[in-house]
């Protein structure tokens, strides 16, 4: 068994990572001009959750407003020099799972050469025949492992904490707010998109200002200067927190004790919030 970030991986979700980050199609955002340079046909499909999560989609170049999606074949029969310019371009808007050839060529080696540029490339199912030491180091990256192997005393009053810690998701979409409201026992929530306002009223209706960080149940609650909700963390004792980083993919349930999480969610403009919950 396959194990990134102290979690085990199956080999059955192995292989859809394999189809999230290098699906038959991606998208290549380009502006009107590029477009019709590089003889690209735009197209408005609806991109998947995991693609929008794969590719960054809500952090593209605004600029970039056209999108095209290619597979493998398309791309390669772009001539060389327009599919360098095309892959510099999704670099410099901002898309993600753009990455330079110096990190991966010493684990993919020549296969790297049929790419279209010497600097930047972008993924396809040919440069993943060895998953394993490709795929461990994406979904790692930035991320520290889950610590729920360390973890002592599980609260009895938050059942779910154990079942769900040191588990990913099975696609985009899950978030901390919906992991937070699992582990206090709303049934299904640690598998949809929670949206803010279910989430708001969840915490109106089932905690209360206050709370410590050393004992089960404090929810910490991340606000921008908005005052709107941006992360949410639960203590689960003995100085352990459940988190998950982000609705991505990549992003597991994870155990952290609570200065890790502090640190690792700490944004200009942001600030902390604790909620103790009641009944």
């Amino acid at each position: 068994m396959l194990t990134v970030l102290g979690i085990d991986v199956s080999p059955d979700l192995l292989e859809r990572w394999v189809d999230w980050l290098a699906p038959d199609e991606q998208p290549f955002f380009v502006t009107k001009k590029q477009a019709t340079a590089w003889k690209l046909e735009p197209d408005d499909r609806e991109p998947t959750p995991q693609d929008r999560d794969t590719y960054l989609i809500y952090n593209v170049d605004r600029q970039a407003a056209r999108t095209a999606w290619l597979g493998a074949g398309q791309f390669q029969e772009l001539p060389r020099a327009d599919r360098a310019r095309l892959v510099r371009a999704q670099f410099t808007y901002g898309r993600g799972a753009v990455p330079s050839v110096r990190r991966w060529s010493p684990i993919l080696g020549p296969e790297l050469k049929q790419q279209a540029d010497g600097h930047r490339f972008v993924w396809w199912k040919s440069l993943l025949t060895d998953p394993k030491a490709v795929l461990p180091e994406i979904v790692s990256e930035d991320l520290g492992p889950s610590r729920h192997a360390e973890v002592r005393t599980w609260p009895r009053q938050f059942e779910r904490v154990r079942e769900l810690a040191g588990t990913f998701p099975g696609g985009s979409g899950p978030n901390c707010f919906g992991t937070v409201m699992a582990a206090c026992g709303v049934e299904g929530a640690e598998d949809v998109w929670m949206l803010r306002e279910p989430f708001e009223d969840w915490l109106a209706n089932h905690t209360e200002r206050g709370g410590r960080d050393d004992v089960p149940g404090t929810v910490f609650v991340w606000r921008d200067t908005a005052l709107r909700v941006q992360h949410a963390a639960l203590t689960i004792g003995d100085g352990w927190m459940l988190h998950k980083p982000s609705q991505s993919w990549m992003t597991p349930r994870k155990i952290r004790s609570v200065g890790e999480v502090k640190r690792a969610t700490r944004t200009a403009g942001w600030r902390l919030e604790r909620h103790r919950v009641v009944g």
